[in-house]
């Protein structure tokens, strides 16, 4: 796994960094799953400790760190997902990934929809990768007891939190920045990457890939990303 210079046939990778994948799972998948899936699981195990019967809101349920939430929460750790996208496109994959219930918040009140879908309790956990208004109202709509994990910020906007908020319904607020685990705990990276590969060789997870470009057409992937045409994951091909 490269810290950099990804885009390349040949890099230079410390051994501790280098893992031999099964030969069930192929590069494409690997590609697609590897830090979306880690970097999920490392927040919903770790950061939230959501567990089974839970309920979960998932904010940009069809990107791809989203998705992968949504397809573990359901599927590996046996919560109630709500996913919320921006089109009904997206809403449409992020149920057909395990999303029991699905919220388009361009066109639906997050939090009116989530208290209805959960009958005024809130949700457990919120996994938000969006900030801004998407964040504030996720805020709103947390049970008692419930834990909001922020890992990024695509709406350009860092919210801030009421601390009255947390206070009154007793909310923990949790961040998650993957990547800090490779040099501040190194054996925690390596077991959420050993998790995903022991997951997909299982079928457990099936990450989804939206588009591939060849090497020579990267700029291509990256305004296909740019123009907000992506859902889970967009991948470069070697060959």
């Amino acid at each position: 796994m490269a810290s950099g210079s990804g885009f390349a046939e040949q890099c230079i990778v410390e051994a501790t960094s280098a893992w031999k994948l099964p030969n069930e799972i192929s590069y494409e998948t690997a590609a697609a799953s590897l830090v979306a899936y880690a970097t999920a699981y490392m927040g919903l195990e770790r950061r939230a400790e959501l567990k089974s019967g839970e309920t979960m809101l998932v904010t940009a349920a069809a990107g791809g760190t989203g998705l992968a939430a949504v397809d573990l929460g359901a599927n590996v750790f046996g919560a109630k997902v709500i996913g919320a996208a921006g089109s009904s496109e997206k809403t449409a994959i992020a149920q057909s990934k395990g999303a029991s219930h699905v919220i388009n918040y361009r066109q639906q009140d997050l939090r009116k929809e989530v208290l209805s879908i959960t009958g005024r309790k809130g949700v457990d956990v919120v996994f938000d990768a969006v900030g801004g208004d998407a964040f504030q109202n996720s805020l709103r709509c947390i049970a008692f007891e419930g834990r909001l994990l922020t890992i990024g910020y695509a709406s350009g906007n860092i919210p801030k939190i009421p601390l009255n908020v947390l206070l009154v319904k007793n909310i923990a607020a949790v961040g998650l920045y993957w990547g800090s685990y490779r040099f501040k705990n190194p054996k925690m990276f390596s077991h959420s990457i050993n998790v995903i590969l022991r997951l997909l060789v299982e079928g457990k997870i099936h990450p989804h890939v939206s588009a591939s470009f060849p090497l020579d057409k990267v700029n291509e992937a990256f305004q296909f990303i740019k123009d907000r045409k992506s859902t889970g994951k967009v991948i470069i091909k070697m060959d």
